[in-house]
């Protein structure tokens, strides 16, 4: 049995056990993962958060395993089947799968073949063949027919014995887990159309045909592959190479030619068709959906992060709008604070084309609300209405800038809008959340299920709960990494503050609005149900810039303010100063100010932090600048280098917006010079790129694109360790003789 789960994982992760028995008791004291990263160092060495959540991951599962361990040994014990050697065998057993295979033999299960062929009295026959000893099958059979238990021939008699030898061979603990890596190493995932369904199952055209080996499938393919057989278009097969699991068993059970081996070897091969190959069938399916889900995950997760720590505007005074033809654009003026003060429609595009009110409108609002720039949705007419504001004359300091609206009628729809907007409807919702999204995209995206906001790669197929979690931990990573003005944020903001949640978030704002703007953190403690334990977890996180104290617009921990004190104290300073005064800072010696509790670390974070108490760790604000000469599909030649912003990273290549909307994508193949494994080391969700047009396809509406110095010139020489695996099934070299064109519109519509 698993006890000390900190041995375990530490040599699984390659960290010391101290370490995670640190982290272990820091998260089973209500410590969440931010918290434990960033202040509880000395404690943990230093882990960062994705080793953290690792561990907080890994303990849960081994206390399930534990869990489940605990109850097979109870359900033996109540059959009065378990021994000692049993129990030991049970207990070492690492894993689930293992667990599981010690515990077929004994699982409860309805009848079966092997079961009813007991009840007809045929086990012992099943026993006598087992010993494969040279007799008279027949005459052995003869001795159990009996026709009021339905044995009425000789053949009935071995039928069932094969039955139960069957079984026994399928429920042989080392078998299966010999078969199951052989699945593994050597199974072939094989993809056919459904006969009939070939038209209607188009867009899996690559999948027809299709096998490969399942140890080497990417999970896009085998997700795109699991997902045309949900929909009935396409047939999945996975397994080995049949004659090789024969083998591997009958060196195991076939003892010598002769009759009884005879009947031993039908047992296999129906053992096998029968049993083993759709059980391992099935753990296969599970095992390589769990890998590539995790892949898929990882894939949203790092494009999430990307998206969310978008470098801000910052408080500017924003007049953003939502794009559109027929129905006109909505336009809303935000303060500072991104706080509604004006809405209304204009129509400068066709079919009404009113431009002089509309420009007038624009100048007007601008005089107006001082606004410093202009937030234009990047959805339908967006070029047009970009086009129409740049021509009208307006200050060169109003900066115009295109903004990634996706998941913005979502939130217009959503309880949250409709709780903050009541008295408006969804147009006014979504141009407010364009604009905020400019100013600030963390605060405004958080309002958002992260799954509507489109940076994802078959996000509705992999396991929704562990989607949901990983989704969650990279929200509030990134909301506590750039910390909180407490007086300003909104309640969803708030909520994924270390230690907070919706209730203590929903507090926050109400005692802010009924007292006002907190003046400290430590007036925080006055918000009902503030406790201290759950004011240690957040309180380094919020920021209050107006505040006496410098140090609570910081990410300073109020825990170490006595240490800040000290040190100003040490070289008769006060903290303003110190914080103002590099060279005092750097005559400062850390070593003296540690402690029991305290180490350098933690100290020199503290340093870090004065040098710019509260800094925004997100990048500076870059604006994006479209070819004003290219609005539309129509417009695009092939050969034309255009400016872009990536938009969504996959395992197969990223999309990219170049301003005619539509993505183009930019295949794994054209991101670099060289050869690259994965697109996500190499290009970065929201990332700036120059992308040379290599194919444009306006019927289907697909734009191919590539970030190599020359696309056009000759093959990437690589080397032997990255040509294509001769072992390949041969269909891969048919693929690899398609055209660019075709192989890229393949892997959009496999995206889609």
């Amino acid at each position: 049995m698993i006890k000390n789960y900190s041995n375990v994982v530490a040599a699984e992760l390659g960290i010391r056990e101290q370490q995670v028995e640190a982290v272990t008791t820091l998260i089973d004291g209500g410590g969440t993962v931010p918290f434990i990263a960033r202040y509880r160092k000395e404690a943990t060495g230093s882990l960062d958060e994705v080793v953290i959540a690792a561990i907080r991951d890994r303990v849960e599962q081994l206390k399930e395993l534990d869990k489940r361990r605990e109850a097979i040994l109870k359900s033996i014990e109540e059959q009065g089947k378990l021994t000692p050697e049993l129990t030991k065998k049970i207990n070492a057993a690492q894993t689930m799968t293992a667990l599981e295979d010690i515990y077929l033999p004994y699982k409860p299960k309805r009848k079966t073949r092997a079961s009813m062929a007991k009840e007809k009295g045929l086990e012992p026959l099943a026993d006598a063949i087992m010993l494969q000893k040279s007799m008279g099958i027949a005459d052995e059979a003869q001795k159990y027919i009996n026709k009021e238990l339905g044995v009425e021939t000789e053949e009935d008699a071995l039928a069932g014995a094969r039955d139960i030898i069957a079984e026994r061979i399928n429920e042989d603990a080392d078998i299966r887990a010999c078969v199951r890596k052989v699945f593994i190493s050597h199974g072939i995932i094989k993809s056919k159309v459904i006969k009939g369904k070939e038209e209607a199952a188009a867009k899996y055209k690559d999948y027809f045909e299709w096998e490969e080996p399942i140890s080497k499938v990417a999970s896009h393919r085998l997700l795109a592959m699991r997902r045309g057989e949900k929909e009935m278009f396409l047939s999945l097969d996975i397994s080995p190479n049949e004659e090789d699991v024969f083998t591997l068993i009958e060196k195991e059970y076939l003892k010598g030619p002769n009759e009884s081996s005879a009947q031993v070897e039908l047992a296999i091969k129906d053992a096998y068709k029968r049993l083993l190959k759709p059980s391992m069938e099935t753990e296969v399916r599970l095992e390589t959906k769990k890998k590539a889900d995790l892949d898929a995950i990882t894939v949203f997760k790092d494009n999430l992060k990307e998206l969310l720590l978008s470098a801000p505007l910052g408080a500017k005074n924003i007049l953003a709008v939502d794009p559109g033809f027929r129905t006109g654009c909505k336009i809303v003026c935000l303060d500072k604070q991104g706080k509604l003060l004006h809405n209304e429609a204009i129509f400068p595009n066709e079919p009404q084309k009113n431009t002089v009110k509309s420009a007038a409108t624009i100048q007007a609002l601008c005089a107006k609300y001082q606004i410093e720039a202009i937030a234009i949705g990047n959805g339908t007419a967006a070029r047009e209405t970009e086009k129409f504001v740049k021509s009208i004359g307006l200050p060169k300091e109003i900066l115009v800038v295109m903004v990634n609206e996706s998941g913005a009628s979502i939130y217009s729809a959503s309880e949250v809008a409709r709780e903050e907007f009541a008295d408006y409807d969804l147009t006014v919702r979504g141009s407010v959340s364009i604009g905020r999204r400019l100013m600030d995209p963390l605060a405004e995206l958080v309002k958002i299920d992260p799954k509507s906001i489109g940076v994802g790669q078959y996000q509705h197929d992999v396991d929704q709960n562990a989607l949901k979690q990983g989704l969650d931990d990279i929200v509030i990573s990134c909301v506590n990494a750039v910390g909180v003005e407490v007086n300003t944020a909104s309640k969803e903001l708030l909520s994924y503050v270390s230690g907070l949640g919706p209730a203590l978030a929903k507090n926050i704002v109400t005692f802010r609005n009924e007292n006002g703007p907190f003046t400290s953190r430590t007036a925080l403690k006055k918000v009902p149900r503030m406790g201290e334990k759950v004011f240690e977890q957040a309180a380094g996180f919020l920021r209050i810039k107006s505040a006496k104290n410098p140090l609570d617009n910081s990410a300073v921990h109020p825990e170490s303010y006595n240490i800040v004190k000290s040190m100003a104290k040490d070289i008769n300073a006060n903290i303003d100063a110190l914080i103002a005064e590099k060279d005092l800072r750097a005559s400062l010696k850390l070593e003296k100010y540690i402690s029991d509790t305290i180490g350098l670390p933690t100290l020199k974070d503290i340093l870090s932090e004065l040098e710019k108490p509260g800094r925004d760790p997100r990048k500076s604000f870059e604006k994006v600048e479209f070819d004003d000469q290219v609005h539309t599909m129509e417009d695009l030649k092939v050969g034309m280098t255009l400016n872009g912003i990536v938009t969504n990273v996959t395992n197969f290549g990223a999309f990219v917006d170049i301003g005619v909307h539509q993505d183009g994508l930019v295949h794994t193949s054209h991101i670099a010079d060289r050869f690259i494994d994965n697109p996500a080391d190499h290009i970065k969700v929201q990332q700036q790129v120059k992308a040379t047009v290599i194919a444009v396809d306006i019927p289907r509406k697909r734009i191919s694109l590539s970030l190599k110095s020359d696309p056009f010139g000759e093959k990437p020489k690589f080397k032997k360790s990255e040509k294509r695996d001769k072992r390949a099934p041969k269909n891969q070299d048919k693929k690899a003789s398609e055209s660019m064109e075709d192989k890229l519109a393949q892997l959009r519509n496999k995206f889609k």
